[in-house]
């Protein structure tokens, strides 16, 4: 049976979603990677014009797969006022709230296969009341009453060919992630990772390494404990239930091209941590996807650069790698669990 599409979010209407979401369609038109976005009509449509492609069409998810090599399907999500590339607007903070809630209830209902979600401006959001740190945090709430077998997220992964890394701690200042870090932090980060990896990502025998807090990973105690107290409990447990666990392992020394090569995804204790070395390894093709949900759900690993927003000046490399990382992962998810 064809899996349903993917649904991709408006984002912020001012920012390069919009436009990077038509540039992914036009990438992958002849692909079968088909989604639906939710978003404003009149919006993509002048977009479209403007890039000499198509209109998209509005549709029903169930109608989408016969119109993506056509036109870009959509599923309307009317703006207040019309978007300003580089200028957001408050006034426009429902519709972008509207479309993920749209998205992860249609993907819930089984009408769409996945949720992609274009980039956001949580400032904006914030002034209009919006109470979540980001998209992690505001999926799983929403999926919260969801059944879901695993064991439950959300933990965010940041994933290029190269590197796959996830975060204890996400969007905390690094005095308050530093205060929020414990081994039975570790060790739930870890186990919603080795569970996706089965069954995400189609690993079998799943290899972790877990990354020390201080230099040369506290140098044997004499700059610092955290390894010692901390982070050698949740291997030792991690490895005592049969799992293939490195470290704690020097953060300087982890992330080469031989060191990458033992494990399959490196548990990062803080946000700058395990970000850092994907973009630089990656910048345009890592992809933000949030383990342990009951939906699969994938964003480009940028944000919403007004700065280019209408220039024409906006790759949309990292909304296609988001797009396919999350077909493969709804096809893995889909095999496992039948």
């Amino acid at each position: 049976m064809k899996r349903p599409p993917l649904a991709v979010t408006l984002g912020d209407p001012a920012g390069i979603g919009p436009e990077l979401t038509l540039r992914a369609w036009a990438a992958l038109k002849d692909r079968r990677h088909d989604f639906i976005a939710y978003a404003d009509l009149d919006q993509l449509s002048e977009i479209a014009d403007r890039l000499h492609l198509p209109a998209p069409r509005a549709c029903e998810p169930e109608q989408a797969g016969e119109i993506f090599s056509q036109a870009l399907p959509l599923r309307p999500v009317p703006l207040p006022e019309p978007a300003r590339p580089g200028h957001p607007v408050p006034a426009n903070a429902a519709a972008v709230v509207a479309s993920i809630e749209a998205c992860v209830r249609d993907t819930l209902a089984g009408r769409t296969g996945g949720v992609v979600t274009n980039p956001i401006s949580k400032a904006v959001l914030y002034e209009q009341g919006f109470r979540f740190p980001g998209h992690t945090e505001f999926v799983a709430h929403l999926t919260r009453h969801a059944a879901w077998d695993g064991p439950r997220g959300p933990v965010m992964m940041l994933a290029a060919p190269e590197l796959k890394t996830v975060l204890v701690t996400i969007h905390l200042g690094l005095r308050d992630a530093l205060d929020a870090l414990s081994t039975e932090a570790i060790l739930h980060t870890a186990r919603v990772t080795l569970a996706a990896l089965r069954t995400d990502f189609g690993l079998a025998s799943p290899r972790l390494a877990i990354a020390g807090l201080n230099p040369h990973a506290g140098e044997g105690g004499a700059l610092g404990r955290e390894e010692i107290e901390m982070v050698a409990p949740a291997v030792e447990t991690l490895r005592a239930e049969g799992h293939d666990v490195a470290g704690p392992m020097p953060p300087d020394t982890m992330f080469h091209a031989e060191a990458r090569a033992r494990y399959d995804a490196a548990v990062c204790l803080y946000h700058d941590q395990g970000l850092i070395p994907v973009k630089t390894l990656n910048f345009h093709g890592g992809v933000n996807t949030t383990l342990g949900l009951p939906i699969i759900r994938t964003s480009p690993d940028h944000g919403t650069a007004f700065d280019i927003a209408g220039r024409g000046l906006a790759r949309a490399d990292s909304l296609i790698a988001a797009i396919r990382l999350a077909s493969t992962m709804a096809e893995n998810r889909q095999s496992a669990l039948t």
